[in-house]
This record gives structure tokens, sequence and C-alpha cells, in this order.
């Protein structure tokens, strides 16, 4: 395993499936790359997707962590990455955003759950990361995708490494983003994380649950990368009104808190796999981001000093760096190349020069 650590004074330039597209071009996009928007049904799950680029790429597939929005991967990071030569797909996981919430399925009961565990019997989920995985297989199926460069952040890549391991005919590269092995000798959340207070209730007002959001943002957020107070509250207002559904998080809560040990797995692959993580990152902390890289043959990790659980504006141009490095380096088709044909490959830009460290372990 190779690791790169970044220092903090880093600045970066800144049943069967079928698809259905709800609309031909958006035009809010600032530099006029427009996604096409859709949905997909898989099995009885309607996935809502956007598509950044021409087909005839190979594709990005971004997943989001527990209880996050497709809108997590920004415009501006998809379009960078069409910029490199790649397709890009951002959905909407199951209970999340505009696709199918299971509302039928209630809360998790978390006493059973528990019980459960704890006398080896099978633990009564609403659903598993590994149908989670199905989802996204099935959404390439929809959209008619052999096989992609798989990216996952937080529980996201859990879903990616469940893909990885389950469909590996599918899966290009692995990119993961602040991620971990379900290892239960790693370091969990610090008591920074786990002294936030609960989630308000849905239909409670939308200012009290903007300032929730706002609160456990900045509280997850990097130290060395802050985001701007008033663009974190318009974002966090942005996506409460597209949705809220604390109790469908509980389902994504259960699902990855019951997902099991994966690095006996993990050790089996071969796949060209980058793994980026924060050293200031207080709900998986860094040591599971050495360790996942550590259970991947080949897998190279990337520590970001001062980068929480987030992707900070400032930093996009890294983590398409990442992708673009775990891309280029797989046996997928053709690299991406730019007009004149060369490959385009930037490094960050660093005020100093680069302060990057390369250690082999």
């Amino acid at each position: 395993m190779s690791v790169l650590i970044l220092g903090a004074a880093l600045v970066a330039v800144g049943g069967p499936a079928a698809a259905i597209n709800l609309d031909d071009a958006d035009n809010n996009s600032a530099t006029g790359i427009h996604p096409i928007q859709g949905q997909a049904q898989v099995d009885n799950i309607t996935i809502v997707y956007e598509v950044f680029g021409p087909a005839d790429r190979e594709t990005v597939l971004l997943i989001a962590g527990a209880g996050a929005q497709m809108t997590m991967w920004s415009d501006e990071l998809c379009e960078e990455l069409v910029e490199r030569g790649y397709r890009v797909v951002r959905f909407d996981n199951r209970d999340t955003g505009l696709s199918t919430h299971l509302d039928h399925l209630d809360r998790p009961d978390w006493e059973e759950i528990i019980a459960a565990a704890n006398e080896s019997r099978p633990l009564p989920l609403p659903y598993t990361v590994t149908d989670m995985a199905n989802d996204s297989v099935g959404l390439l199926d929809a959209l008619e995708i052999e096989k992609a460069h798989v990216v996952g952040a937080s529980m996201g890549g859990a879903i990616a490494q469940r893909i990885a391991i389950h469909h590996p005919e599918r899966t290009c590269s692995l990119t993961l983003f602040f991620s971990e092995t379900g290892n239960p000798e790693m370091p969990g959340p610090t008591e920074e994380f786990l002294a936030l207070p609960p989630p308000p209730p849905a239909g409670s007002e939308i200012e009290e649950i903007v300032e929730h959001e706002v609160l456990v943002a900045r509280t997850l957020g990097s130290p060395a990368y802050p985001t701007d107070e008033d663009v974190l509250r318009e974002y966090s207002r942005q996506n409460v009104e597209r949705d809220y559904d604390p109790i469908a998080q509980e389902r994504h809560s259960a699902a990855i808190t019951a997902e099991s040990d994966r690095r006996e797995l993990l050790n089996r692959l071969n796949v060209s796999t980058i793994v980026l993580h924060g050293d200031s990152d207080i709900l998986v902390p860094v040591e599971n981001g050495h360790d996942l890289a550590a259970n991947i043959p080949g897998a190279r990790l990337i520590v970001v000093r001062g980068m929480g659980h987030d992707i900070p504006e400032q930093l996009e141009p890294l983590f398409a760096d990442a992708i673009a490095l775990a891309a280029t380096n797989s046996t997928c088709g053709s690299y991406p190349v730019q007009d004149d044909g060369t490959i385009r490959w930037t490094l960050p830009v660093f005020p100093a020069g680069p302060r990057l460290f390369a250690v082999r372990t």
C-alpha cells in the first residue's frame, strides 16, 4: 500500500429495470454542461438520477452516504469530471431525496436488532447495504451501462465496496472517500459527534431543521477548509426543502451499523483503488482509511491534513484527481483524453510548491 499525505497548506484551484428521462436538459449549469434528469425502476424502487456528459464516455457512478441526497456531489464536481472526459451519474439512494421512501418499513427496532446481534440471530433489518448495492447495479442496468468507475463516500463507500465484491465485472475502478471496512476493532465516532442532538422530527419548523443540519455540518466539517456560514445555511435549506425524512435516515443507519466485517472479501479484489480520508474526521476516524487501504490489494491511500467528514469546495479538484487516478490505472477501456489526444491529469496546487509525501508500507 502506498500512502500520500497532503499538507494542510494545500490550496485547490477553483424486476427488469427501465430508465425514463424527466427532462432533456437543466439550464442552471453555469458552465453549459447540462445534466439529464430521469428515474429508473429497479424492482420495487424508483431511483431518481442525473447524468452529466455524453453517453459514449466511461461512466463515473457517484454513491452518496447515509441519509445524504445526490446533491452532496456538487454540480461543480460533476462538471469537473465531465471536463476530464467522463460521463457522470449521481442519484438518490432508496429512502433519500426524490427516490422511493420505504415508509411501510417504519423505524428500525433497535432493541431487537441489538438483542439479535448479541444472540447471533439474523438481524431484523429493513434492508441491507448489499440491497443498496444492488439498487446501484440496477440503475446501471436501466441506463445500459456495462461497467463504471464506482465512487462512494462514507456509507456510500461501503455500498461501493459491496458492488466491487459482488459485481466485480461491473467495477472498472473504486474510489472511496472517508469510508471503512466494517472492522470492529477500528475507532468509531468521537464523543464530539455522539454529543450532537438528535434530528428534529418530520413536520418540525423548517428553521429548526435547518439549524440542526447546519450544526451537524459544522461539527463534521473540515477545520482547515471551512465552508462559509451563509453558503452552508443555504445548502442545508435547499436539501431540507428537497427532502427531510429522519426515520428513513434511521433505516440507513441500521443498514450500515449491522454491516459485517468485509476485510476478507476486500482482500480478494483485483481493482484499481484510491482511498481518500481526512485526518480530522470525527465520524469515521482516519485509522479506518488506513485499514481500508491496507485490506484492498494495491490500493493507494491519500490522507488530507485538516479535512473532516465532508467534501469542501476548496478540495473538489483533489477529489476529482483521486477519481481520475483510480480510473486511469484501471483496465476498463481507454483513458479519458483531451481534444489534443493527451491524458488529462492535474495535481493540486500548493502556494509554496508541492507538499506531497509518499510513504511505503
